[in-house]
């Protein structure tokens, strides 16, 4: 790989902080994506040595831009690791249609906003690693997650046909699916509920940001050349398909 720039959807706080510092450890040009939280991503800019956009990654037109003022900015994009997400909990028969929306457009809609921006560059260059941050309960479902669920799931299914249409290009598709992290949201929940959490967890804990970001790197390296329409657990256990 030649050009080492990469962009990550999420960038600035939580498992997607630590999947920008590691691939600015591993030499990439980083720039992160954020939405709203200002003070962390000028936290990131001075301790990563990063740039960060803001960006509404459900609008179309503005990940275009977005992409396009990354490539003037660093130069092309190798790597795109769609990170952003967002949770409006409800079971079904009480969730509004507002908390479906933001929460399908955020976590799925945004990978073919983003993509489509991406990917005409990467098949011109012949190069290029996209890894998609799922989730666990995108594999076995989660209660009052009808919304998330759905999301995670759909990514899944986005990154293996993205896989198939792009693999003859030099270009892998990949995704991860977490389980539970330790982060702030996390943190922010009752001990008992946590316990309860860690009982279902065969390794005993929970996952550390730092573990995601690991993977995320090797995904994004000349070492993985080879995997591609992956879907890659990291849930200690917890739920194996």
């Amino acid at each position: 790989m030649t050009n080492k720039v990469a962009i990550v959807t999420g960038g600035t706080r939580g498992i997607g902080r630590s999947i920008s510092e590691a691939l600015v450890k591993a030499g990439y040009k980083v720039a992160a994506f954020y939405h709203g939280n200002e003070e962390a991503a000028k936290q990131c800019e001075t301790e990563l040595g990063l740039k960060a956009y803001k960006v509404d990654v459900t609008d179309y037109d503005a990940c275009a831009a977005a992409c396009a003022a990354v490539e003037a900015d660093l130069g092309p994009v190798a790597v795109l690791v769609n990170n952003a997400g967002i949770t409006r909990d409800a079971v079904l028969h009480k969730m509004t249609a507002q908390q479906w929306h933001e929460v399908v457009n955020t976590n799925m809609t945004s990978l073919f906003n983003t993509c489509r921006a991406i990917v005409p560059g990467m098949r011109d260059r012949g190069f290029g690693r996209i890894v998609n941050i799922s989730s666990i309960n995108g594999q076995k479902g989660q209660f009052g997650q009808t919304n998330y669920s759905a999301a995670k799931a759909g990514m899944i299914g986005f990154t293996k046909a993205l896989a198939l249409e792009n693999a003859a290009k030099g270009i892998t598709v990949n995704a991860i699916a977490p389980g539970y992290i330790e982060t702030d949201m996390t943190a922010s929940m009752r001990q008992d509920v946590l316990d309860s959490i860690v009982r279902q967890i065969p390794a005993g804990r929970m996952g550390r940001c730092d573990e995601i970001a690991g993977l995320v790197a090797y995904l994004a390296s000349d070492f993985a050349g080879f995997i591609n329409g992956a879907t890659i657990a990291a849930n200690g256990g917890q739920y194996m398909s």
